[in-house]
């Protein structure tokens, strides 16, 4: 947790943006994996973290904007609970911890909010992404649990994008520890990859050393000899000589900020040359992102730049032809990369992702586009210091998209098709690093970067099957 004074000025300033009404952060609580009593790892729900900063579970707050007054609402423990917990600080010294001079049981919100109904007070509260917290707000605002998410309120869902999307310095420097808790955990699986080895095995170890080092895994770890399949979460592959294996796997601090890095390492410590030249193609293109990305341009540019780089590239192995920018207007680039450069990064791995995309990624007047990959463009906003984003080109050989587009004639001016059909067991490649906007371009977020050029990588594994 943060200095207080740091979750005062943020709720102060939140109350200048909303003005009026009455604001309702909701906190998680437990979730039970299978009964009752055996839950999952506790997870806070981030806008409550960014304001309040107490992790712990079944409590809510309200800020009455008009009266300036705020209420941290909780339990307080009984024996029952200090038996198997231990004692705990009580709700009104969970309160002050966080600059809160006022606290009530949770049992209380329910009459406090039916009261700000009966005199017509506007409540605002922010989209829900749990079933408990959804069924709980629909029996205090006396709506269907099904519908509470079309009364959340877009100012509060703009005001809290403008404020969590630029990191400060206090944020930066805990993103910098998730990160190199992020670089521990792949650059150990970089030099743990065995043949013979089952993929668990090394998904295991990057999954200890988050729970060790942080708080938890900032997403289910993605580890497979099948890259082309963009969130593959099976583990259950032995590892075999020829192959490329995929990780996307990140971390959560003990502040709960996020790391995501990409690596694409060969299974026997070796690329082929096929595999070596569709490889240096996507380490460009994640360098000319930190080269392009700077102030006052926006992401979908960026976006734009990598999606031609790959295409000359791709070019010049003979898979595609014509003209690259009619190519690159058509589309055909996400024949190969059909999702978006990257995503914003904070308290949430894919940052505020549960108030809504267009909010986060996307400035008034930018719209999403139809286009196929260009619609998954997570990210289009014009870049300002204190961003934190993603940095994660790949190129992808996905048979049945292929096979899709052949069928049906897609950008078929633009791809040979013929060419492409050697590369079905191809598999995938993405590249993934985090980094920050500054005021005059951007930087890697960690103390140093993972191994990444052909060389480096062989380097690091020329030992693991000796």
């Amino acid at each position: 947790m943060f200095d207080k004074e740091i979750y005062i000025k943020r709720r102060k300033v939140l109350s200048e943006k909303i003005e009026s009404g009455i604001v309702l952060f909701l906190g998680n609580g437990e979730a039970p994996a299978n009964y009752q009593t055996n839950c999952y790892k506790f997870r806070q729900d981030s806008s409550f973290l960014y304001y309040f900063g107490l992790n712990e579970p079944d409590l809510a707050a309200v800020l009455d904007i008009d009266s300036g007054e705020e209420i941290l609402f909780g339990n307080d423990v009984n024996i029952d609970d200090i038996i198997w917990m231990g004692p705990q600080p009580s709700i009104s010294e969970r309160a002050e911890s966080t600059g809160i001079s006022k606290s009530a049981r949770f049992a209380d919100l329910k009459t406090y909010l039916g009261k700000a109904l009966s005199t017509k007070r506007q409540i605002l509260f922010l989209p829900q992404y749990r079933f408990r917290n959804m069924i709980l707000l629909g029996e205090m605002l006396d709506t269907p649990a099904g519908n509470i998410n079309e009364k959340a309120s877009e100012k509060l869902i703009r005001a809290v994008v403008s404020m969590r999307l630029i990191k400060g310095p206090e944020e930066i420097r805990q993103i910098d520890k998730a990160c190199q808790i992020g670089y521990q955990m792949h650059y150990t699986a970089m030099k743990t990859v065995r043949l013979g080895m089952k993929e668990q095995e090394v998904a295991g170890i990057m999954e200890g050393i988050a729970h060790s080092k942080g708080s938890m895994v900032s997403f289910s770890t993605i580890l497979s000899q099948h890259g082309e399949t963009m969130h593959n979460h099976l583990h259950d592959k032995i590892i075999e000589n020829g192959k490329l294996i995929l990780i996307d796997a990140g971390a959560e601090n003990d502040m709960n900020y996020c790391s995501d890095f990409t690596r694409t390492i060969p299974s026997g410590g070796k690329f082929t040359q096929r595999q070596k030249e569709i490889y240096e193609i996507v380490s460009g293109a994640n360098n000319l992102c930190q080269e392009t990305a700077r102030p006052g341009i926006t992401y979908l540019e960026v976006h734009l730049k990598v999606c031609r780089h790959i295409l000359c590239g791709l070019a010049g192995l003979g898979l595609v032809k014509g003209n690259i920018d009619e190519a690159l207007a058509a589309g055909a680039a996400a024949l190969f990369m059909p999702h978006g450069l990257g995503h914003n990064m904070g308290l949430d791995v894919h940052d505020m992702e549960n108030l809504g995309e267009d909010f986060v990624g996307y400035d008034e007047g930018q719209h999403r586009s139809s286009q196929f990959g260009l619609d998954a463009l997570r990210m289009a906003r014009k870049l300002v210091p204190g961003h934190v984003i993603t940095d994660e080109p790949g190129i992808y050989f996905i048979p049945a998209l292929i096979e899709k587009w052949k069928r049906e004639k897609i950008n078929t001016r633009y791809i040979d098709f013929g060419k492409l059909a050697g590369y079905y067991d191809f598999g995938g490649i993405r590249l993934e690093d985090d980094i920050l906007i500054t005021e005059s371009g951007c930087r890697l977020l960690g103390q140093k970067r993972l191994p990444i050029t052909v060389e480096n990588v062989e380097e690091e594994m020329k030992d693991n099957n000796r």
